[in-house]
């Protein structure tokens, strides 16, 4: 069984998520998904999640796709949740450069070495969770 893994925020599921959702899962036979903590969202975007890592879990396991959902580190660069889970790759947004970066550089002290894929970008001028939040702010 080919395990493959996607982290975000997922704050709001919106078609740009479901996109990396079906992209991810067809490299696969199990999708899981990785959910940033509250607090490492705050320390990332300076601003609390408009839904709890409780809600975000449960939105994403109803998701079409999802296997399985799980909270991120604690720590920023630690990746612990890479060895917990052993995937086979592991997918970035097209947008998540710097933590593919970090990944990158963090790879070595991993037990597992998984391959890396970057996601293609659904509509990044429509769906992409800054653009939607500025469009709901506004409204």
């Amino acid at each position: 069984m080919s395990k493959v893994m996607i982290f975000g925020v997922f704050d709001g599921l919106h078609e740009g998520h479901r996109a990396l959702i079906r992209e991810a899962r067809a490299l696969g036979d199990y999708l899981i998904v990785v959910i940033a903590r509250d607090s490492i969202v705050k320390q990332l975007k300076s601003h609390d999640p408009k839904y709890s890592a409780a809600e975000r879990i449960a939105h994403l396991e109803t998701a079409d796709g999802v296997d399985e959902v799980a909270i991120g580190d604690a720590e920023l660069s630690s990746w612990g949740i890479v060895d917990k889970y052993q995937p086979d790759i592991i997918v970035f947004g097209y947008d998540q450069t710097l933590m593919r970066e970090d990944f990158e550089k963090n790879i070595d002290k991993l037990q597992t070495k998984p391959i890396i894929k970057v996601a293609s970008s659904f509509e990044p001028n429509k769906y992409h969770s800054s653009i939607i939040n500025k469009k709901t702010k506004n409204q």
